[in-house]
């Protein structure tokens, strides 16, 4: 439920059109640009509007996707909603399950790796498990593997 699509988020917060626009247009270029980092922490008060910057952005992400015409890749891996009403999106816990789900069903070449961890080692899954440990077998070992 902490993915930017989840029913759990409806309606989903967006940028009303015309709003946001330096800021959606820095964040786009920055997400355009093959040699940055791709991973955007947007932080602030309560009420700014982050999470309707960062669904704005996610949803326009999901749409691309590589075609003949166009030559545009996929570009969302993964998003994860930290929301103080739900209590499993407020703390860690869940994050990198719900990160690697993402990205083991976007980019299937990882789907084994990750499907062996989970298989060796079912308290990955456990929001307890300490997050050095989620992150060393969920992404760390599959993607090494690549």
């Amino acid at each position: 439920g902490a993915q930017y699509n989840s029913c759990e988020h409806q309606p989903h917060p967006k940028c009303l059109q015309g709003t946001q626009v330096d800021l959606l247009k820095h964040i786009h270029g920055f997400l355009d640009n093959t040699e940055n980092n791709k991973l955007i922490w947007l932080h602030g008060t309560a009420g700014i509007g982050k999470s309707a910057i960062a669904f704005t952005v996610a949803e326009k992400m999901r749409g691309l996707k590589m075609t003949k015409e166009t030559n545009v890749k996929k570009q969302l891996a993964g998003t994860f909603f930290f929301l103080c009403k739900h209590t499993k999106h407020c703390t860690a816990g869940y994050f990198f399950a719900t990160l690697i789900y993402q990205l083991a069903t976007n980019f299937p070449s990882i789907q084994q790796g990750v499907n062996r961890a989970i298989h060796n080692n079912p308290t990955l899954l456990d929001p307890d498990t300490p997050l050095c440990n989620q992150m060393e077998a969920f992404f760390l070992q599959p993607l090494r593997k690549l």
